[in-house]
């Protein structure tokens, strides 16, 4: 097993057998929630071999089946409402963890910002930079915004795009500007062009008034 832990009450997993769940109890955990359909995979154990195995050393379980890639606002709170009813720590798997990470985080969307949910489920090694954008255009994917518009969009969030948004929102407060870059965190470093042209050397970064 594989476990990866998101926060102090949740933990997650790829795909567990009745056997492991031994080794689950003896680690502290107390509840285990399967978040992967029934017959997703030809080797998969079906949920009640993992419950039969879970009820004999007194664990508490749920099954909340979510097909992969179509993770339902409904589903995160259903599964936000069983985090609240089972007693914590929890363990919850998947094929690869993956939806029981996109479960949590949209579960957590009204209660922890999205920086704090990025940083905890990148420590966990699962990139939801994707369900974080989903959770700031107000629970909506990309796909879902056909009735989306902006006075002005810009493509592409770097130095540049960044420049000319602010430049024209200096010249007219109320445009309705998006921004659209695939990276989550711009980097600013005028600097770096200057060591790139051999202007100067990247160990000794030059003085203020040098730029």
């Amino acid at each position: 097993m594989d476990i990866k832990s998101i926060s102090s009450s949740l933990s997650v997993c790829p795909q567990i057998t009745a056997q492991d769940v031994q080794k689950i109890a003896d680690l502290g955990f107390r509840s285990i929630v399967c978040n992967r359909p029934d017959g997703e995979g030809a080797d998969q154990p079906v949920f009640d071999e993992i419950e039969a195995a879970a009820k004999k050393l007194g664990l508490e379980t749920r099954y909340l089946p979510v097909i992969s890639g179509k993770v339902s606002d409904e589903d995160a709170d259903a599964f936000g409402k069983a985090m609240n009813e089972i007693p914590r720590p929890v363990l919850a798997y998947c094929r690869t963890g993956t939806r029981c990470a996109t479960l949590w985080s949209l579960s957590q969307a009204e209660t922890m910002t999205v920086a704090d949910i990025l940083a905890a489920t990148k420590s966990a090694g699962y990139d939801m930079a994707g369900v974080v954008r989903r959770i700031a255009n107000g629970g909506r994917t990309p796909t879902d915004r056909a009735d989306a518009s902006y006075d002005v969009v810009i493509v592409g969030g770097g130095a540049a795009g960044i420049a000319v948004a602010a430049s024209l929102k200096s010249r007219k407060s109320d445009l309705d500007i998006a921004v659209i870059d695939p990276a989550d965190i711009h980097y600013y470093q005028p600097g770096w062009t200057m060591v790139g042209g051999g202007v100067f050397k990247a160990p000794r970064p030059p003085k203020p008034w040098a730029l």
